[in-house]
């Protein structure tokens, strides 16, 4: 094969694989679990906003394979500072109270997710919403 073949089969390899990411980015543009920089994201590939990426999260079906089986050195290298129980909303706290009473948990951030952990791992990622 002569090298043009070699060069343009590398072309054309670049230019498919510009098209697909730009149609994929087009289809989802805005803030949404399938979209092109969440994903980067979950795959620790790009840099997001915290907030917005913890925004999102509530649409993904995957969302527990973010913090399960993590340390909360770990996870707060990703979501940045975890919150105790005693820095939560009452409502919050109520919703501890109801179900995870006497368990280890920590809060991303200023959202409704808590983490319960065990044994020092993140063992499930609980939604505080109407709990």
């Amino acid at each position: 094969m002569p090298k043009s073949w070699a060069a343009r089969i590398a072309v054309m390899m670049i230019l498919m694989v510009t098209l697909i990411v730009g149609a994929w980015y087009f289809t989802y543009p805005g803030p949404d679990p399938k979209g092109v920089k969440y994903v980067m994201w979950k795959a620790g590939l790009y840099k997001m906003d915290p907030e917005l990426a913890v925004s999102i999260m509530v649409g993904d079906a995957h969302r527990d394979k973010l913090v399960v089986g993590m340390t909360e050195e770990q996870l707060q290298q990703r979501f940045g500072r975890l919150l105790t129980l005693d820095e939560v909303s009452e409502y919050y706290r109520d919703g501890y109270n109801l179900y995870w009473k006497g368990s280890e948990v920590r809060f991303i951030r200023n959202s409704p997710w808590m983490i319960v952990f065990n044994h020092g791992r993140a063992s499930k990622l609980v939604l505080m919403k109407g709990y």
